[in-house]
């Protein structure tokens, strides 16, 4: 008689210190029902908007109850414990296999998570430190990617402390660049937070004081006249990508409100798209995976711009939205990979990028007599 296989105990890390914490609580939601349970059980983590770290009892628990009421405990910096330990001493830490970050924004998506993961010697899911935080800050990210010869949308990045300190050059430097409109939006934050169309200069100045409010740097973007196309990827050293979708908005541009809080906003999936533009934004999507660094997963963001029909590579997001409007796993879903086949395969990525990192040598071995030298 065989003994049942011992299910994975995956911790489902949602909440954070971030403006898009809410956005991460229904995301994590659909990832928790995704899961498996003959293969995985899930464990619910959630952090507060203080920080506080707190796990919920099972996945039938509401993730809001998971941040009232859940257990405090902390992640120790240490491989050898894999467990997540209550902050109070009392009772043995609650172990798991593998977490699954479904954290938007700051203090989850830009590497500083993944660099506690990777101290504790967790698989995790998504990109690693470098990709992550590459991923989350914009203005880097699309210098990577215009060296790599990916069209990206024309731009300058602004200092808060330039901004405060000289604001009418800042002004000026602006409208020297770019005609109206323009894009403002924080240079290390998603889902449209503190985001602004500008039209002319009397709605400059409150634009970069919003997005001031979010980032210490602010992206100034040339406002494209044109389609948002979107395209998903999947894989490590392999990336593939899905087919691709188009977003059109209810609103001037796809603000946060649109995105999560209104109707009225169109998924078109597959995009209305001839053959050659399909394989283009799929090559340019795979190919900034590849030069961001990026594994497991993102979603890329492009520009079809309507007078000219260029393609142009809008952002990079290293953990994409999973609910249930999310464009992530509906354009896997159009490619033949369903929710729980999505999250099942993330997870296989996760486990394949550890063993693989866990061949990487980390210290040497010196011969026997040898350390003698050292110590002297």
């Amino acid at each position: 008689m065989t003994s049942e296989k011992k299910r994975l105990r995956v911790g489902v890390l949602f909440g954070g210190r971030s403006g898009e914490h809410e956005v991460s609580l229904a995301s994590a939601a659909s990832v928790i029902r995704g899961l498996d349970p003959a293969k995985y059980e899930a464990v619910p983590i959630g952090i507060s908007k203080e920080g506080r770290w707190l796990v919920g009892a099972g996945a039938q628990k509401m993730l809001p109850e998971v941040l009232r009421s859940g257990q405090r405990v902390v992640l120790p910096a240490d491989p050898n414990a894999s467990a997540l330990m209550p902050l109070d001493g009392t009772g043995g830490g609650q172990r798991v296999d593998v977490i699954f970050p479904v954290l938007h924004g700051t203090f989850g998506e830009d590497g500083t998570v993944q660099g506690l993961l990777e101290l504790a010697g967790l698989p995790y899911v998504g990109a690693g430190v470098l990709g992550s935080a590459i991923g989350m800050d914009k203005d880097v990210q699309k210098k990577l990617c215009q060296h790599a010869k990916i069209p990206v949308v024309e731009w300058i990045a602004v200092q808060r402390a330039e901004w405060e300190r000289d604001p009418k050059s800042v002004l000026l430097k602006i409208e020297e660049k770019f005609r109206y409109p323009v894009f403002l939006k924080p240079a290390t934050l998603g889902s449209s937070v503190g985001m602004t169309k500008v039209h002319k200069r009397a709605e400059l100045g409150p634009g970069l004081e919003l997005a001031a409010e979010f980032a210490m740097k602010i992206m100034v973007e040339r406002a494209i006249q044109g389609r948002e196309i979107e395209v998903s990827v999947l894989g490590n050293a392999d990336p593939k990508a899905s087919i691709p979708g188009e977003i059109v908005p209810h609103h001037e541009f796809y603000d946060y409100a649109a995105k999560y809080l209104e109707e009225g906003t169109q998924l078109l999936i597959p995009a209305k798209l001839n053959r050659t533009q399909v394989k283009r934004f799929q090559e340019f999507a795979v190919r900034a995976f590849q030069v961001l660094e990026l594994s497991g997963m993102a979603r890329v963001d492009f520009f079809l711009e309507k007078r000219t029909g260029k393609i142009f590579l809008n952002e990079v997001n290293t953990i994409p939205g999973f609910t249930s409007i999310s464009m992530y796993p509906k354009l896997w879903e159009a490619s033949g990979i369903g929710f729980r086949g999505l999250v099942d395969r993330l997870i296989e990525l996760a486990l394949e990028q550890h063993r693989e990192k866990a061949r990487t040598k980390y210290s040497i071995e010196l011969p026997e007599g040898a350390g003698g030298a050292l110590e002297a």
